[in-house]
Formats: C-alpha cells, sequence, structure tokens
C-alpha cells in the first residue's frame, strides 16, 4: 500500500517547520558530477553517517557536527607537510543550495541531470532533506538521493513524491561481515530497499567492490540474487575499487587500510559483470 505524502508547510527563503528554522549541515557542493545518477548532476554531500566503512570515499563526513580538524597540509612544500587547522561543515539554507543548484540549471535541461543529495548520510537529517526535495519539485528539478539505506522506514515514507532516483549502497548480505565492516546491522537496510522496490520506486543498487571483503563470489551471489528476488526494474552499479581516497586519510589523519589493497583487474571486473547479466539484471560499472 502506498503511503500518501502530505506536504510540510514550507517557506524556503527562511526554511520554517512550523514556526522553527532549520539549517542543515553540510560539507561541500560539487558542481557537474558525472557519476552520482543520470546525466550532469549537482551534488550536495550531508555530514553525518552512522556506518563506519573504513573505506569511505569521504571519511571526512562522519561526524555529525561542524569540526576543527588538524590536517596534514604539503601544498606548500612538496617534501614535507605541515598541520593545520580545517573546519569542515557549514550550516545552510534549503535557499542557499537553491542558489548553487540553480546556476547548473541549463546543464540539467540539457542532460537529463539534476540535483544529487549524498554525505554522509542524507537520511540523518530528514526534516531538511524534505525541504530540500520539496522546494526542487517546485522547480521542477529532479532528484537523487544516495543512501545507505540504514534509517527507519517512516523516515523513508515521508520521502514519497519527492525522489526520482534511489542510489542504494549494498555492501555486504551476511549480516555478521557488515557489522564487522561498517559498524552496524545491515537488516534495516536489506527491509528498506525491499519496501522501496515493492512501492515501484526507482532504485540504483550500487556495490563498492572492496577486495576481498564486498567483492567475493560469495556476496556478490548473495546481492545478485536478493536484487532478483525482488521482482522490480532494479539496475546494478558496480563500483570498483579505487584509490581517490588515500590523500584524505592522510590529510586528515586517519589510519589507512586502502594502501594495503589492489584495484582488480579489468577481467576480474568483467566476470562480476558477466554473473550478473547472466540472471537478466542491468549493469553497469562505475555508476
Amino acid at each position: 500500500m502506498r503511503f500518501k505524502f502530505i506536504p510540510i508547510p514550507v517557506r524556503i527563503n527562511d526554511q520554517i517547520i512550523a514556526d522553527r528554522i532549520i539549517n542543515g549541515l553540510i560539507f561541500d557542493i560539487k558542481h557537474f558530477a558525472l557519476h552520482d545518477g543520470p546525466g550532469i548532476r549537482t551534488t550536495v554531500f550531508f555530514k553525518g553517517c552512522p556506518l563506519n566503512c573504513w573505506w569511505c570515499q569521504n571519511p571526512e563526513s562522519r561526524g555529525s557536527e561542524i569540526e576543527e580538524l588538524t590536517i596534514n597540509d604539503s601544498s606548500r612544500n612538496r617534501n614535507a607537510s605541515i598541520s593545520v587547522p580545517e573546519t569542515v561543515g557549514r550550516m545552510v539554507s534549503v535557499s542557499g543550495i537553491m542558489e548553487e543548484v540553480e546556476k547548473d540549471r541549463i546543464f540539467y535541461d540539457q542532460s537529463g541531470g539534476g540535483i544529487t543529495i549524498s554525505g554522509g548520510e542524507p537520511l540523518l537529517q530528514p526534516d531538511f532533506l524534505i525541504e530540500l526535495l520539496t522546494a526542487c519539485r517546485k522547480e521542477e528539478i529532479t532528484t537523487a538521493i544516495d543512501t545507505s539505506g540504514f534509517a527507519e522506514i517512516e523516515i523513508l515514507e515521508r520521502l514519497f513524491g519527492l525522489v526520482d532516483y534511489y542510489l542504494y549502497d549494498l555492501k555486504l548480505m551476511d549480516e555478521d561481515l557488515h557489522r564487522k565492516n561498517t559498524g552496524v546491522s545491515n537488516q534495516s537496510i536489506i527491509h528498506n530497499l525491499a519496501w522501496l522496490a515493492a512501492e515501484g520506486e526507482k532504485v540504483i543498487v550500487r556495490v563498492p567492490l572492496i577486495p576481498d571483503i564486498t567483492d567475493t563470489k560469495e556476496n556478490l551471489k548473495a546481492i545478485a540474487h536478493f536484487v532478483k528476488s525482488l521482482e522490480s526494474d532494479i539496475t546494478v552499479d558496480l563500483l570498483p575499487f579505487n584509490l581517490l581516497a588515500k590523500d584524505k586519510f592522510h590529510r586528515f589523519k586517519l589510519p589507512n587500510k586502502l594502501m594495503k589493497m589492489q584495484t582488480q583487474a579489468p577481467e576480474q571486473i568483467d566476470r562480476m559483470v558477466d554473473y550478473f547479466q547472466t540472471l537478466g539484471i542491468p549493469v553497469t560499472i562505475g555508476g
């Protein structure tokens, strides 16, 4: 049964809900993004995440507050780095974000793009998220949410009619391995994905291929059969492992296990793609 979405009263300029001004915590806005959903997109990165994936591409996004971090800065000297403070995170209004989004509207119209809300985890700030999505709906801008799916189902119910695409991270099907590698259970993640599929939402499952953790035959088989069981038009994006985040781990002085990992060979990726295709699951590489 589809729940009816009842819009919350919105005044975009002040972003008032029940006479309370609400701002959101973000840490970045990326223009001209090409891998965060269809077309050319503006990606807004919310700050705060309940998961603790050690391979996280945005480790600075985990904390749910504005942080003063001491970073390694080698920009002034290639042979050495110095420790300098940096503020990570800022409070923003919906109108402030919409001003940035409007700059890219011409590219949306030409490419079929729009806004993607990523993180961190966008579902950690549901009121602000709904206000932003509602503003985009009023301006006829397509929306996507990049989410781990780790949230109460009631939050997803509130998003009906506001989200065009869910970019849904699915890392591990085994609950013990999921707890070990992300710090949380995957039960709500799996349940929420099945629920979204049953409701007919447009879902793109994204699988980060972490060597010997998420890219194992056992895990990919479990993911493929689960997706197939949903009997929905779900597509899968396989995200090959990369070392793009290694500089962030160095910069933010975080323990870095990534350097011990090797990227997958093209033939390995091809075999993974072939497996999903044999099950009739549409699959792409890299999103």
